[in-house]
C-alpha cells in the first residue's frame, strides 16, 4: 500500500479485523459461540463509522496535521446458515467509502466500493452441559479475497488490504445457568502478496517488484458477556489484541505499507436485542476503540444493524414447531 503523497503519515486502522468479517457485526459470527440449528438462517445488514485522527508511527502516537480527521463509512452483508446443527457456513462482503478533510479547506479524495468476499465454516466441536452451566468449544476456518480493483496502496483511504487471506480459529465459552458467560478465541491470519502501483519499495532493504508480502498475524479475543430478560438481550464487554509476526515499521516522513508490523490493543461493548414482538428480528448496536497500538490508528468505530433468523426450508412434521 504505497500513498504517493508525500507527507500522509498515516495507516488504515481495521487492517486486521476486516478481513475476518469484522467481529462484533452480530450475534452470529465466526468468533462467537453462537450455533444455527441446520436449515435455520440469520441475515445482517449493518452500518458503521469509524474516524481517527492520531496514528501510532511505530511506538510513536502522533496527530496527522495534513488530512486532520480520516473518516470511513461501511455498509456490511452477511448470512449465517444452518448446514448442519454443528456446522455452519458465512458469506459476506462490505461496501466501504473513505473521506477526510483538511481544517484549513482542503481535502483529499477519498474512495469507494466493495472490498472483500469473506466465507467461513464453523464447526461445533463440544457443547457440554454440567451442574453449574455449559461449556462450548468451537472452531473456524474462513478465507477472504479482494471482489473488486481497488487500490490497496491509497492510505488510510484503501478499502482493504488487497491480499488473500486464510484465517484458523479456536473457540472457547463456558456459561453459567444466570446467563453469564466468558470466552475466549484465538486465530492465526495467513497473508497473500499485494500489489502495489510501484516497481520498488523498502523494507529493511530494497525490493524491485510490486509485490508486497503482507505479514501474518496472531489475534485474541477475551469477552465477558451476559443473556439477560429471559435471552432476550445480549450485551458483551470485549478485549482483542492483534499482533503481526513480522513487518517494519512506519518510517519518518514516508507513507505506509502492507510490510509494516501492524499491532493494536481494542477495548468494545456490543448488545443485541432481539424484538419479542416480531419473531426472528433483532437489533444489533456496538462500539470498539482501538487504545494502543504500532504502525496503527487511534480509532473509534460505532455500528447499528437489523438481524433476521428465519427457517429456510419447510418441515415435513406439521407439528413441528421452530
Amino acid at each position: 500500500m504505497i500513498n504517493k503523497m508525500h507527507k500522509l503519515k498515516y495507516l488504515f486502522c481495521t487492517l486486521f479485523v476486516v478481513p475476518i468479517m469484522c467481529t462484533h457485526l452480530s450475534a452470529q459470527t465466526p468468533s462467537d459461540a453462537i450455533m444455527m440449528n441446520a436449515e435455520q438462517a440469520c441475515i445482517l445488514l449493518e452500518y458503521n463509522y469509524g474516524s481517527f485522527d492520531q496514528y501510532w508511527e511505530g511506538s510513536y502516537l502522533r496527530e496527522n496535521q495534513t488530512i486532520a480527521t480520516v473518516r470511513r463509512n461501511t455498509v456490511m452483508s452477511m448470512m449465517a446458515v444452518g448446514i448442519l446443527d454443528k456446522l455452519n457456513f458465512f458469506i459476506g462482503v462490505p461496501y466501504i467509502k473513505t473521506e477526510s478533510s483538511d481544517p484549513n479547506g482542503g481535502k483529499f479524495a477519498g474512495a469507494s466500493g466493495f472490498q472483500d468476499l469473506s466465507l467461513a465454516l464453523k464447526y461445533q466441536i463440544i457443547n457440554k452441559e454440567k451442574e453449574k452451566g455449559t461449556f462450548s468449544a468451537l472452531a473456524t476456518v474462513g478465507f477472504s479475497t479482494p471482489v473488486s480493483n481497488y487500490l490497496p496502496d491509497y492510505m488510510p483511504y484503501s478499502l482493504g488490504l488487497g491480499a488473500p487471506e486464510l484465517s484458523y480459529r479456536a473457540i472457547a465459552q463456558y456459561q453459567w445457568k444466570n446467563g453469564l458467560y466468558l470466552r475466549g478465541a484465538g486465530a492465526f491470519l495467513w497473508r497473500g502478496y499485494a500489489r502495489a502501483e510501484r516497481e520498488y519499495y523498502y523494507n529493511n532493504g530494497s525490493y524491485y517488484t510490486s509485490l508486497m508480502d503482507v505479514p501474518n498475524a496472531v489475534t485474541f479475543e477475551g469477552v465477558l458477556g451476559l443473556w439477560a430478560f429471559k435471552n432476550a438481550l445480549q450485551l458483551e464487554f470485549s478485549y482483542m489484541s492483534s499482533n503481526s509476526t513480522s513487518g517494519d515499521d512506519i518510517r519518518s516522513y514516508n507513507a505506509p505499507q502492507p510490510t509494516n508490523n501492524i499491532d493494536s490493543d481494542r477495548l468494545g461493548l456490543f448488545a443485541h436485542f432481539y424484538v419479542p414482538s416480531v419473531k426472528g428480528l433483532g437489533i444489533v448496536a456496538y462500539h470498539n476503540r482501538v487504545v494502543n497500538g504500532r504502525n496503527a490508528a487511534k480509532i473509534n468505530t460505532t455500528g447499528v444493524g437489523l438481524t433476521y433468523y428465519f427457517n429456510y426450508r419447510k418441515k415435513q412434521d406439521k407439528n413441528e414447531t421452530y
